[in-house]
């Protein structure tokens, strides 16, 4: 029995509201005394119960080693933000009171995977056995951003329109140098274990218009190839429970402060994108092979490389991708009052930098992991930076 429902789906969009917002942060559960990923996630839901707010914005993601916090729908960046530095600082000291300690890499530098438990629900037990080693392999951290987008059709036409702008947003983002116990050489490994292991990831093709983009998922279905639509993973698709367009392809931030920036600038896209097509202004959709050109380059060299624009092919250099961003999305900024201030280097570029240091990978790791808690356990102090 299938548990997608295209028809609501649409209507849902049709109803929605412009640019509401919804965060959703995904941590690793670690033990203090070694760092190593620690199987606690049901320990912690369990604790928060008495804990309304902390309760509602909890979820389990995969593996019983990582926790989600979602803020739930926001009507603007800014309320969203809010909601979520508050779940963030109860979730912090949660795991104070529960003797476990908050990683926000992409991935973590040596956890074997094969001593990770899928977390029980019918969901990740379908996840499992339909993916086997490929979710097995799959311990990876996240943040997703939703942005209301008013209408189906247009929903479509502004996952088409970020198709190009995914490789610079993970370039952006990446935060995951490190696997196996090892400097991996790539600055995004979780989009090397995720993206490019699970089926229906990465980057859509271009769909047009709803009626196309429905046809694919009634074939999905009618080939038994998917029964819920999470089973489709692209880096950005339409939400068909919330009409949200969700932007999946950004690591988890290491800072609280960054990872503010990093949504905001995700809204700023998605906005950008929507008042583009709103004004008719020109579009290609590009050839997915090309943009998998950028996508190896963000996940190989982050911000230390180049990526090349796609029209043209000249190269430029990948750290002007956050000012080609900004640049952009400039009159959506300005008018939903977002300010974006995001580090010159990537997480991954401050990880591996620890390293060039003299810190061992431990020493490292550990230097993250006090950053993440030092900014994320107070980050309900934080007020949100708006123009």
């Amino acid at each position: 029995m299938s548990e997608i429902d295209l028809v609501s789906g649409r209507a849902r969009f049709e109803q929605a509201t412009d640019f509401t917002v919804g965060l959703e942060e995904e941590f690793a559960i670690l033990d203090p005394a070694d760092l190593d990923l620690t199987q606690r996630f049901e320990a912690l839901r369990d604790a928060a119960q008495p804990d309304a707010v902390l309760a509602g914005a909890i979820a389990g993601e995969l593996i019983s080693s990582e926790i989600e916090i979602r803020s739930g729908r926001g009507e603007t960046l800014a309320i969203a933000q809010a909601k979520q530095h508050e779940a963030r600082r109860r979730l912090f000291a949660l795991a104070d009171t529960q003797g476990v300690l908050l990683g926000a890499t992409g991935t973590h530098p040596w956890a074997d995977y094969r001593e990770q438990r899928i977390i029980d629900t019918e969901h990740y037990h379908r996840v499992e056995e339909g993916l086997k080693y490929v979710a097995w392999r799959n311990n990876t951290f996240s943040v997703h951003v939703h942005v209301g987008i008013r209408g189906a059709d247009r929903a479509i036409e502004v996952c088409d329109r970020l198709r190009p702008v995914l490789p610079l947003l993970l370039a952006i983002s990446a935060n995951s140098p490190f696997l196996e116990g090892r400097d991996a050489g790539l600055h995004s490994m979780r989009s090397q274990i995720f993206t490019k292991s699970f089926p229906r990831c990465g980057v859509p093709d271009p769909f047009g218009t709803w009626r196309a983009f429905a046809e694919y998922i009634e074939f999905l279905v009618r080939t038994r190839s998917i029964v819920e639509y999470t089973q489709v993973w692209w880096s950005v698709r339409p939400h068909l429970s919330f009409g949200t367009v969700e932007v999946r392809i950004c690591d988890t931030q290491a800072t609280a402060g960054e990872a503010d920036a990093l949504h905001g600038l995700i809204v700023a896209c998605v906005a950008q994108a929507a008042r583009d097509a709103d004004e008719g202004r020109p579009h290609v959709d590009l050839p997915a092979r090309l943009i998998e050109e950028n996508m190896w380059r963000a996940i190989r060299y982050g911000l230390d490389g180049e990526l090349l624009e796609l029209d043209s092919g000249r190269a430029y250099p990948a750290r002007a991708a956050t000012d080609r961003l900004l640049e952009w999305t400039a009159p959506m900024r300005q008018e939903l009052g977002i300010a974006v201030s995001l580090p010159s280097a990537n997480g991954a570029q401050r990880q591996r930098a620890l390293l060039t240091e003299g810190m061992s990978l431990a020493e490292a790791y550990a230097s993250t992991v006090e950053a993440t808690r030092s900014t994320y356990a107070a980050s309900a102090q934080r007020t949100v930076e708006v123009n």
